[in-house]
C-alpha cells in the first residue's frame, strides 16, 4: 500500500484535500469515486527527508517538466470548474519547486487583487514566455482557458523533446573533441619534448622537416605566452564573443554564418520550421490573430535571420498580402510549406494544416540529427587517428632511421 495525496470536488462543488492509501494511483482514483468525490489531482505522497535545491546563476529555478505538469493540472482543474484563484493556491502547495511556489504565490496574489491571469503571469517572463502569455490571454478572451492550457502543455512537451534530441546528439561529438584536445595537449607538452631531446642527442644528422615542425609546435605550447593565452586569452575571447552575439547585430551575423554551414543549416532550418509551425498552430487554434501569432512566434524561432523574415511577412500581411505568398519568397522555407499553407488559407483550416507541417518537420529534424551524428562520429575518429598517426610518424620515423644507420 502507498499513500496518495488528492484534491477532489464534492457533489455540492466544494474542494476537498487529503491523503488516501491505495495499491496504485488508479486504485486511489476509484476509491475516491466510491466516496462520491470527483478527483481533480492525485499524486504519490512526498517521501520525508531533506530536499536540497541548488539554482545556478541566471537560472529561473523552474524546470520545463514542472511547468508542463502545472499547465496540465491547471487545465484539468479549470475543466472541473475549480476557480482560478483556488486552482493556483492548490497547485502552489502541490509544487515541489520552491522557486515556482513563490512565483505562483505572486501570481495568485495579483489575480486576487483583480488582475487577469495573463497579466499576472506576464510579470514573470523568465518562466512564462510571451507565447504562454498570449495563449492564456486568448483563452481568457474566448472562454476556452482549459483547452488553451492543454494545447500549451502539449506544445511545451514537443518543444522540450526537440531540444533534448539535438542536445543528446551533440554529447558524443563534444566528448570525443574534448578527449582529443586533452590527449593532444598532454602528448605535445609532456611526451613529445622528452622524445625530441632523445632524438636530438642520438642523431647527428638533421631531423626530418615534419619532426622539426612537430617539435617547434611542442616548444611553442610550452612557452609562457601560449600558457597565458590558453589560461587567460581564450576565456576572455569566449566571453567577448558571447557578449557580441547577444547584441542584435552580433546575433544576426552569427546566425547568418550558421546558416551557411551545410549540415548545420539543414538542422537549424528544419528545427525553426517545426517550432514555427507548432507554436503558430497553437496560437491560431487559441484564437490569436494571425499578425500577433506571427510576431509572437518569430521571437521563439531561435534564429535571428528567420525571425526577421517572419517579421517582414507580418508587415506584408498588414499591407494586405497572405502568409503563404510571403513565405514563398523566403530562402529558408521550402515551397511545400507555402503550398500547404495556401491550401489551409483557402479551406479555412490554417491551424490544422500547419500542425501537419509541424509533425512532418519534427520527423525531418530527427532524421537530420541522426544523419549528422552518424557523420560526425567517424570524422572525429579520423581526426583523432590522424593526430596520433602524425605524432607517431614524426617520432618513430627518425628512430627507425637512427636504427638503420647504427646497423650499417
Amino acid at each position: 500500500m502507498a499513500d496518495f495525496t488528492f484534491v477532489a470536488q464534492t457533489a455540492d462543488g466544494r474542494t476537498q484535500k487529503g491523503t488516501i492509501a491505495a495499491h496504485s494511483k488508479d486504485a486511489a482514483i476509484q476509491a475516491l469515486r466510491h466516496k462520491h468525490l470527483q478527483p481533480v489531482l492525485v499524486r504519490a505522497a512526498k517521501a520525508s527527508g531533506m530536499n536540497i535545491n541548488i539554482n545556478m546563476p541566471g537560472s529561473t529555478g523552474v524546470k520545463t517538466r514542472d511547468l508542463v505538469v502545472f499547465t496540465r493540472q491547471f487545465s484539468t482543474m479549470i475543466s472541473a470548474g475549480v476557480p482560478i484563484l483556488r486552482s493556483l493556491s492548490i497547485l502552489k502547495e502541490q509544487s515541489e519547486a520552491p522557486r515556482f511556489q513563490t512565483i505562483l504565490e505572486e501570481v495568485a496574489s495579483d489575480v486576487e487583487g483583480g488582475a487577469n491571469l495573463s497579466d499576472a503571469i506576464a510579470k514573470h517572463p523568465k518562466v512564462f514566455t510571451s507565447i504562454y502569455v498570449n495563449m492564456v490571454r486568448a483563452g481568457e478572451a474566448g472562454g476556452i482557458l482549459d483547452g488553451v492550457l492543454e494545447r500549451l502543455a502539449f506544445q511545451q512537451e514537443k518543444d522540450a523533446a526537440l531540444k533534448s534530441k539535438i542536445k543528446a546528439a551533440m554529447v558524443y561529438p563534444c566528448v570525443i573533441a574534448a578527449v582529443t584536445g586533452v590527449a593532444f595537449f598532454v602528448l605535445m607538452t609532456f611526451i613529445v619534448p622528452k622524445i625530441g631531446n632523445i632524438l636530438t642527442e642520438m642523431s647527428s644528422a638533421e631531423l626530418p622537416i615534419y619532426t622539426r615542425a612537430l617539435l617547434s609546435v611542442s616548444h611553442g605550447m610550452q612557452s609562457p605566452f601560449f600558457i597565458v593565452f590558453a589560461l587567460v586569452g581564450i576565456p576572455i575571447l569566449v566571453v567577448l564573443f558571447k557578449r557580441y552575439i547577444k547584441t542584435p547585430a552580433g546575433r544576426y551575423r552569427w546566425h547568418s554564418v550558421l546558416l551557411r554551414i551545410p549540415a548545420v543549416k539543414d538542422i537549424i532550418t528544419k528545427t525553426a520550421i517545426a517550432r514555427f509551425s507548432r507554436i503558430f498552430a497553437s496560437l491560431m487554434g487559441a484564437g490569436v490573430s494571425i499578425i500577433d501569432a506571427i510576431d509572437t512566434t518569430a521571437g521563439a524561432i531561435g534564429n535571428a535571420v528567420i525571425e526577421k523574415e517572419l517579421l517582414d511577412c507580418s508587415r506584408a500581411i498588414q499591407a494586405g498580402s497572405q502568409l503563404s505568398v510571403e513565405l514563398q519568397k523566403s530562402p529558408h522555407f521550402p515551397p511545400i510549406v507555402a503550398q500547404m499553407l495556401a491550401v489551409g488559407e483557402e479551406t479555412g483550416q490554417t491551424d490544422t494544416v500547419i500542425l501537419k507541417i509541424a509533425e512532418f518537420y519534427e520527423e525531418e529534424v530527427d532524421d537530420a540529427v541522426g544523419a549528422i551524428s552518424s557523420i560526425i562520429e567517424p570524422v572525429m575518429i579520423v581526426v583523432l587517428g590522424g593526430l596520433v598517426g602524425l605524432i607517431a610518424i614524426s617520432v618513430f620515423g627518425p628512430i627507425t632511421q637512427i636504427s638503420s644507420n647504427s646497423g650499417q
